[in-house]
């Protein structure tokens, strides 16, 4: 019985070996796909924790919004002095939190001169004024 002799015909790249043949990466594939979804997820999760905590902080910013707004309209325009004069108006106690458990901010007046309050909150770096704050 004659044998068949293996006849190949191979590239010059495939010869030398490349870098995955080399490092002995041929099976690694997978596992590089899965690495890097599982890093696609991460990124995303991230995003929306973040995402989530700003909504959070706008729908605390809003009862506080007409809470303030209800006081004003009660006193004459006149300011509180502190959150918890607003504790009989909204449902709230003590100083209200972002979602970040940092506290919002009142200025009252407005430095605007067309508000009659600035209410903020420093957001998820915590740095009041930084370039994630969130404001009404």
């Amino acid at each position: 019985m004659a044998r068949r002799s293996d006849k190949r015909i191979f590239f010059p790249w495939e010869k030398r070996g490349g870098l995955v043949r080399r490092l002995g990466l041929q099976h690694a594939r997978p596992f590089i796909w899965a690495l890097f979804t599982i890093l696609l997820l991460v990124v995303m999760v991230l995003r929306e924790r973040r995402a989530t905590g700003i909504r959070e902080t706008r729908a605390v910013m809003a009862d506080v919004r007409s809470a303030l707004d209800r006081y004003l309209a009660e006193h004459d325009g006149r300011c509180p002095s502190k959150f918890s004069e607003l504790e009989r108006i909204a449902h709230f106690k003590g100083i209200p939190r972002d979602a970040w458990g940092g506290p919002l901010r009142l200025v009252c007046p407005s430095p605007r001169g067309d508000l009659p309050y600035r209410l903020s909150s420093a957001g998820p770096d915590g740095i009041p004024g930084g370039l994630d704050r969130i404001e009404w």
